[in-house]
């Protein structure tokens, strides 16, 4: 299973076409969930994503410019581990980040650049490489190693 959960509604009809798009190639490989919290204080934005990780048993990893930087193979092989554990969850956060509590929620904080992404955009980033994950470990051919 893979869980993605984030803050704000996808404004840019190309982007959020995109992650459609993503998103629907990925449910052939695995349950897929997403979770789309409305744009809030940070406080009432924490409150909705620990809430949506509830019972939550996966690695749940939290998106920031801070984090850990993975190439595409090593990322799917975290995706792949983490499928013995119950899953992957990603929360990305709003244009503010993410509140402290939702950072201590996570098993790990990954950074999908240095550089900082609007959250249409790190979903859409997202998208495409929970995507290239999975075809990396079923070895479809998407990658070219």
């Amino acid at each position: 299973m893979i869980k993605v959960i984030a803050v704000g509604k996808m404004k840019n009809k190309d982007l959020q076409s995109l992650c459609s798009d993503y998103f629907s190639r990925l449910s052939h490989f695995c349950r897929f969930e997403m979770t789309e919290l409305k744009d809030s204080t940070l406080q009432a934005e924490s409150s909705k994503m620990l809430e949506a990780l509830a019972g939550f048993r996966g690695k749940v990893y939290a998106l920031g410019e801070e984090g850990n930087m993975y190439t595409s193979v090593k990322f799917s092989k975290k995706i792949s581990d983490d499928e013995a554990r119950g899953g992957s969850a990603f929360v990305i956060g709003s244009a503010y980040g993410l509140a402290p509590e939702v950072k201590a929620r996570a098993d790990e904080i990954v950074a999908l650049s240095p550089m900082t992404f609007t959250h249409e955009f790190a979903r859409a980033i997202l998208a495409e490489q929970l995507y290239r994950a999975k075809t990396i470990i079923a070895n479809t051919g998407y990658h070219h190693i």
